[in-house]
């Protein structure tokens, strides 16, 4: 996929971001190939409940405390509903029913300068093609990208966004990821920016990780 954007940097980024979340060498922008593809029975902790459409947007000024259990320690997001309230919902939905339970970061992403960018996960195929079974629609992206911003990955195409995110783990990242799309942002990290950071350093010799660290356990509660 290709995207008009100022410089080779940016094209490198969104070819990355961009080609499912099977990023090439060089990376770029998160994306979701095939976010609308179901995901395999029983790749996930999904107790069955998961939605099957798009769901009702978090309402407004409401906030909610996901937290990530895995190996390397737990990661701590504040999703807040006034950032995108319709991909705050669907992570939020997702994360409550266990879809991301036992699910790994399949993408650990770094710049060609050698700037730390982001850890993805969310696709229970592991592969980046994955997703559940549905996808959302796009919303305005009102907030700047920063280390610890938590958004969703996508294509370049309208309404592609499903159950795959990905974490900044650098303030340099912010103009690459405002340039090659619009990625809706959900939250930010607000504890656990160590472990994330050890995600990446556990993955980064490998874009696509043969061994990924796992979400073992998400839990949602209110702030």
């Amino acid at each position: 996929m290709t995207r008009t954007v100022r410089s080779i940097a940016l094209l490198a980024v969104a070819a990355t971001l961009a080609v499912a979340c099977n990023i090439g060498n060089t990376p770029a922008p998160p994306s979701n190939a095939a976010s609308s593809a179901s995901s395999p029975a029983g790749s996930s902790g999904a107790t069955g409940d998961c939605p099957t459409k798009q769901p009702p947007p978090l309402a407004a000024g409401e906030k909610r405390l996901v937290t990530i259990a895995t190996a390397k320690g737990e990661i701590g997001i504040t999703i807040e509903a006034d950032l995108s309230p319709i991909a705050a919902g669907n992570f939020v939905a997702l994360a409550e029913c266990g879809y991301y339970d036992g699910v790994g970061f399949h993408r650990i992403a770094t710049l060609d300068n050698g700037t730390p960018f982001v850890i993805q996960g969310g696709d229970p195929t592991g592969d980046g093609t994955g997703g559940p079974g549905y996808t959302i629609k796009d919303e305005p992206v009102t907030a700047l990208y920063s280390r610890g911003t938590v958004a969703m990955a996508r294509t370049q195409d309208p309404d592609s966004v499903g159950s795959q995110f990905f974490i900044v783990l650098d303030d340099k990242d912010r103009e690459i990821l405002a340039d090659a799309n619009t990625y809706q942002i959900i939250g930010t990290v607000t504890a656990g920016m160590e472990t994330v950071d050890a995600i990446y350093t556990a993955g980064k010799a490998e874009v696509n990780p043969a061994s990924p660290v796992v979400m073992d356990k998400v839990t949602v509660s209110t702030p």
